[in-house]
């Protein structure tokens, strides 16, 4: 699971995004797609459950959209604007 780090600040807008780290002083342009993975990631919602909404609201297979998501995730936790949180659910 993965969550945005404290120190991300995110504006949306109908466009996409701008995200700033406040930590490293850098920002980033996300288009429309990544704005909403962030505003999912936000919300507490799992990569599965992120790759089922990407690919109901963008109507794409659920292939694509786990390829895609999983890649975007990969990026943002490379530039430290993500996380990976270990989920404190009992198996």
């Amino acid at each position: 699971m993965y969550r945005v780090s404290n120190t991300v600040r995110i504006t949306h807008n109908q466009d996409g995004a701008i995200v700033l780290d406040v930590r490293q002083g850098q920002m980033f342009n996300l288009n429309f797609v990544g704005s909403r993975i962030l505003e999912l990631l936000k919300s507490g919602s799992t990569e599965s459950a992120i790759v089922d909404e990407i690919g109901r609201e963008f109507d794409v297979s659920h292939d694509l959209a786990e390829n895609d998501v999983r890649e975007f995730l990969q990026v943002l936790k490379k530039s430290h604007l993500v996380e990976e949180h270990k989920s404190n659910v009992a198996a």
